[in-house]
């Protein structure tokens, strides 16, 4: 039994401030000032530095998506995608990146997955409408309030999506990045935990059409059941979900035991964690997991949904994770060279969100950014120091996932692997043709003023 080596040891303290504070000094992170020598103050003040070997990285902002609120108690903010399209910009990101404003999902495309009756009512429901025994079948309440809008709404990040996932299947871009999707709670007929379309399932069902197998990965703090209902039958998705579970934690899915049925048997995976995770312990995990699962079940693309929930710090989550170490999850799936649709999904402190997600965006064009924010019209969301790397353990939960725990969850979760007997074979029949006409609109993003 190959026993885990996990480093939960803290980082000291600087006053420099471009050393990185929230960065592990395990040895998965690459971009540590000591791993980088004489190079890191050349980094400093990099704004400019490519990889040697850079993939074609396509970025979808729906335009607008960030205007829509779901009320003002409600955690869920569209308005963290605008910071961090700004951030992106403000970094220069757009340059290392085809930009796209995708056009909004037909209600056809919804239908894809949900039922005709679940898209009418959300199509034609508005705060106004009097409340009826179709708000309680189709689970219209406090998490999933109607707003005005809302409907266009789940239409523009799911026109993304679906805008990301063609460009894929078109072989014209490496990597795609739709920032506003990554819903994974939506059922066919029912909204959940603020999704009301699953845009992920979408997607995977339009790179199904021209990849015979699909890895769906999960790193947002809650369960990713949704995407997991929608294939528990298939064994040409395989879904691979770490997640807080235990105390009645939102959904209350995600045991080890749930492993997909009939052909999915063995093709759902499931990483139960607790409360207070760690870098060093959640990368080395993540690692040892998805390594096996790329290598047995050969993929042919893979969607990663990038919640920032899961976080230190983060209103609605319990772990202690960095941006550094998130990031190194994202950088470590993109090192297989596969086809890659990366999607937000959870974050609930709106600052660390845009953060995260700027670095993520940084991390898949191969650019090394500096620490210091770039200046926008949101500064005021990011205190004095405007870093990329802020500390977060202000708040640091007490880690409850003992070695010997996690070490039982990894073994557990890749015995499943040995059940696939190898990548399922797929007939693949004549494609159909495209359903949508012209998706992409290409839009010249320039860097805002100020």
């Amino acid at each position: 039994m190959v026993v885990l080596s996990f480093d939960s040891a803290p980082t000291a303290q600087s006053s420099d401030p471009y050393e990185w504070q929230t960065l592990s000094d395990s040895p998965f992170f690459l971009d540590r000032p000591e791993a980088l020598g004489g190079s890191w103050s050349l980094l400093q003040d990099a704004n400019n530095v490519r990889s040697h070997s850079s993939s074609k990285v396509a970025y979808y902002f729906p335009k607008g998506v960030g205007d829509y609120h779901f009320g003002e108690r409600h955690p869920m903010k569209p308005a963290r995608l605008t910071i961090t399209n700004r951030l992106v910009l403000g970094y220069g990101l757009h340059k290392d990146m085809d930009v796209f404003t995708p056009r909004m999902a037909s209600r056809e495309e919804l239908e894809w997955f949900h039922d005709e009756d679940y898209v009418e009512f959300l199509s034609s429901v508005t705060p106004s409408t009097p409340l009826s025994a179709a708000f309680t079948r189709f689970n219209f309440a406090d998490d999933c309030p109607v707003f005005d809008g809302m409907y266009d709404f789940c239409r523009s990040y799911a026109g993304a999506s679906l805008a990301a996932a063609k460009k894929l299947c078109s072989g014209t871009a490496d990597i795609a990045i739709n920032w506003s999707g990554g819903l994974h709670h939506a059922k066919k007929s029912e909204a959940s935990g603020f999704c009301y379309v699953n845009d992920i399932v979408l997607a995977i069902m339009e790179l199904l059409r021209y990849h015979p197998r699909v890895l769906y990965i999960d790193i947002d703090i809650h369960h990713g059941d949704g995407v997991q209902e929608a294939f528990y039958n298939s064994n040409r998705v395989l879904t691979v979900s770490f997640h807080k579970y235990g105390n009645d934690f939102f959904p209350c899915t995600g045991a080890l035991s749930e492993v997909g049925t009939g052909l999915g048997k063995h093709f759902c995976l499931n990483v139960p964690l607790q409360d207070g995770i760690d870098d060093g312990a959640y990368v080395s995990l993540f690692k040892s997991i998805i390594e096996p699962c790329i290598t047995t079940f050969r993929p042919e693309s893979i969607v990663l949904q990038c919640g920032a929930d899961s976080l230190g710090l983060d209103r609605l989550g319990c772990f202690n994770l960095s941006i550094a170490a998130h990031g190194e999850c994202v950088r470590f799936v993109k090192s297989f060279g596969l086809p890659l649709l990366v999607l937000g999904g959870g974050g609930y402190t709106v600052r660390n969100v845009a953060r995260c997600w700027s670095y993520e965006t940084a991390v898949l064009t191969g650019r090394c950014i500096p620490d210091k924010l770039p200046s926008t019209e949101y500064d005021a969301f990011f205190g004095p120091n405007r870093r990329l790397h802020e500390p977060l353990q202000a708040g640091r939960v007490e880690n409850q996932n003992p070695r010997v725990a996690l070490e039982k969850i990894r073994i557990e979760v890749l015995d499943q692997l040995r059940y696939m007997h190898g990548a399922p074979s797929v007939q693949m029949h004549e494609l159909p043709p495209d359903l949508s006409g012209a998706w992409l609109e290409e839009d010249n993003l320039t860097k805002p003023e100020g």
